[in-house]
């Protein structure tokens, strides 16, 4: 009996074929004879993949779905590394996760990377199939590449073979991943960035290097992953939920986080799914042409990259009707809905309803959702400067000018009920004075900015736009030009000072951080004069920064840290620790703001209001599932740094001075979490009555959830 009947896609582009398939397929079958992948033993007996599971599964007729347009050669060389791909999956559950053997899977996978080597560059003696498939899909390619490629092409490979210790780990622990760390860690795992890179070299559309890394390049390339992912996860929960007994997949993570039945789990992960399309849509039709607008694209550079926009539909397109036909998924007796002239409008049915959505704000209630069942991260203990920083902040906020009843509505009062000194003084405890002075004078322009932006700029996005682009200019001593306003006075000023007390490293992410905050300033901007609910994933990422959890962490950053240290930040394991932390801390914003934000405010982004509208639920039952969301990232928070960071540690060798450094980063994120709690619980900017107080933290889950959802009272099924 299946496990739940598949919904309706949301399917915008017909599926279009390679006419060179059957190239494709005789040659892939041949190279995996000649690579040995068909002669692999399987430890628990038999082979790997034998000559018929590899044809069953088809992989040339997926390749020449998601790349119609490529010729023969392109197709077949495609073919074999989405041959190499699936069988490195399939090798390696067989040898590592069924066994689980961690230290010997690191071992296997630190070898791996050694057979991307950079052309001239020596590499080993395959030892075996997995080995000899990726040198040679590598020295096939890259004479085709630009070095910038193949910087990102060996990131995506290598976050799809080490990620899958974070999948070995969570099946050892028997742990079912929370939302959000599900959504971030399937990107890295899950293998879609890398057919991304792939889409370039397919298509010959090779994005332009200065380009990769923009925001909407960044979102093509994250929507058009988590769609992918979330359509396999819906396709394979029979195969690796019920067979093969894995726990990374969102119909599962949806299940245990909310306590739903299967087939109402299965339904929400498509509408997310949906909303990730229309994402992409979003960002190809309005952010792209932005972005070629903003950065003097050349003609060559807009055509490659429309170039790469379509070859993601079609890999989209393509990829739902393999799956379709694989006898890898469960998709027998699919109703394959109507055919015909005339009948793709029907596909397109899922799409209308979420955009729709989207578009239509659920009721604003008034009053606050009264925050119950937070966990304390620890003991906020205050700054022992907090009086002198309390005393400074009015003085410096009158003289740049940032008091305006009119336009961010700041007065006297109003700075003083939000006591943005004391959020400073319980994120940094061991601030000395002057440090101390400065990060308070730090939070207070980060919330002004904020302010303008909703009570000014929302009615007058150019202008809102126009300040946005000008701040930049101001991370410089001297500025680029002179201040004609109080937010770009402030930021002159702080940038001064934060440079004459910071190392070059400290000035760098420090100015990395604030250019990060103003673009996802510039999203919510976006968003609000289209007055459009966003995406919740994509809601959640821009938190991070719009919130400023990166400038925080920037700020803290200690002088001396050291260079090694600050090297490992980006390392899964670090980038997993900052994420949960900032999202705990955004999450904890959202939930206290909502009055402020929703009723009072008539904005349209804060979690608790898009899970209104995403979910269809109450303002009361959205709140609790942002609660159980924050304390889960809070777990997976403590969780990482008690269990993963020592193995971390280990596996990576990691030296005593650095182990120290990333330790002591690890408690100012912790002082964080609970500093920040501490001042929302207590500030005036959002309490009108009596703080309440986080109760004692506890551990582990906090008791039973009620998801209104599901129906019936469940328990989250978190596991610290």
């Amino acid at each position: 009996m299946k496990p739940f009947t598949l919904p309706d896609f949301y399917l915008p582009h017909p599926p279009r074929l390679n006419p060179h398939l059957e190239f494709a397929r005789s040659h892939s079958l041949d190279w995996a004879k000649r690579i040995g992948i068909l002669d692999e033993p399987d430890p628990a007996g038999g082979l790997v993949w034998d000559v018929e599971r590899l044809e069953r599964m088809d992989f040339a007729l997926l390749c020449a779905y998601t790349h119609p347009d490529c010729d023969a050669e392109a197709l077949a060389l495609v073919t074999e590394w989405y041959v190499w791909v699936f069988f490195f999956d399939d090798d390696f559950l067989a040898k590592f996760k069924n066994g689980r053997q961690r230290a010997a899977a690191t071992r296997y996978l630190e070898r791996l990377e050694l057979f991307m080597s950079e052309p001239g560059t020596a590499v080993p003696e395959p030892a075996n199939p997995a080995e000899a498939g990726l040198a040679d899909c590598w020295a096939r390619t890259i004479p085709a590449m630009s070095a910038a490629w193949r910087r990102r092409m060996v990131l995506s490979t290598h976050n799809l073979m080490v990620e899958s210790l974070w999948e070995l780990d969570n099946i050892a622990r028997d742990r079912v991943a929370n939302p959000l760390e599900y959504v971030e860690m399937r990107r890295r795992v899950g293998g879609a960035p890398w057919s991304a890179n792939l889409v370039e070299y397919a298509a010959g559309a090779e994005i332009p290097d200065r380009f990769a890394a923009e925001r909407p390049l960044r979102v093509l390339c994250d929507t058009f992953s988590d769609a992918v992912h979330l359509r396999n996860d819906l396709f394979s929960y029979e195969r690796e939920v019920r067979i093969e007994g894995e726990n990374a997949n969102a119909v599962l993570v949806f299940e245990t986080f909310l306590g739903l039945p299967t087939q109402t789990a299965a339904n929400l992960v498509n509408d997310l799914l949906t909303t990730r399309l229309k994402q992409f849509e979003d960002t190809a039709e309005i952010e792209v042409p932005q972005l070629f607008l903003s950065r003097a694209a050349a003609p060559a550079e807009q055509a490659a990259v429309v170039r790469y926009i379509l070859g993601l539909q079609d890999w989209q397109s393509g990829g739902h009707e393999w799956h379709m036909r694989s006898s890898r998924y469960m998709n027998s007796g699919l109703d394959t809905g109507p055919t015909g002239l005339g009948t793709a409008t029907a596909r397109l049915i899922p799409g209308l309803r979420i955009q729709l959505n989207q578009h239509t704000p659920p009721r604003r209630a008034p009053g606050d959702p009264a925050v119950a069942g937070l966990s304390a991260p620890g003991l906020a203990t205050p700054n022992p400067h907090l009086a002198v920083a309390r005393a400074d902040l009015p003085d410096w906020v009158a003289e740049t000018g940032l008091l305006d009843p009119a336009a961010p509505g700041w007065t006297t009062r109003s700075v003083a009920e939000a006591d943005f000194a004391l959020l400073a003084a319980l994120v940094y405890p061991e601030a000395d004075e002057s440090g101390l002075v400065l990060r308070s004078r730090w939070c207070a322009w980060g919330f002004h900015v904020g302010d303008l932006l909703s009570h000014a700029y929302r009615a007058l996005p150019s202008a809102g736009r126009d300040q946005l682009r000008r701040l930049p200019h101001f991370l410089a001593d001297p500025p680029a030009q002179a201040p004609a306003t109080p937010a770009e006075r402030a930021l002159a000023q702080l940038w001064r000072d934060t440079s004459a007390t910071t190392d070059p490293a400290g000035r760098q992410q420090v100015r990395a951080a604030v250019l990060e905050s103003i673009e996802a300033w510039q999203l919510w901007l976006d968003n609000e004069t289209r007055r459009r609910i966003p995406d919740p994933v994509d809601h959640l990422e821009s938190r991070r920064a719009a919130f400023g959890g990166r400038l925080v962490t920037a700020l803290g950053r200690p002088p001396g840290h050291p260079r090694a240290a600050d090297a490992l930040a980006d390392t899964s394991v670090l980038r997993q620790l900052e994420n949960s932390a900032l999202d705990h801390a955004g999450l904890v914003n959202d939930l206290y703001s909502y009055r402020r934000e929703i009723h009072d405010g008539g904005e349209h982004q804060n979690l608790v209001y898009i899970t209104q509208s995403f979910l269809s639920c109450s303002r009361e039952a959205a709140r609790d599932i942002v609660v159980d969301l924050a304390e889960e990232r809070l777990c997976q928070f403590e969780q990482t740094a008690r269990d993963r960071l020592p193995v971390f540690f280990t596996d990576h060798q990691v030296a005593t001075p650095t182990r120290e450094a990333v330790l002591a980063q690890v408690r100012r994120w912790r002082q964080y979490l609970a500093g920040n709690l501490a001042w929302h619980a207590g500030t005036g900017r959002y309490t009108a009555s009596a703080p309440q107080r986080p109760r004692p933290r506890i551990a582990g889950p906090t008791g039973p959830f009620v998801s209104t959802l599901g129906g019936r009272r469940t328990s989250t099924g978190r596991q610290a």
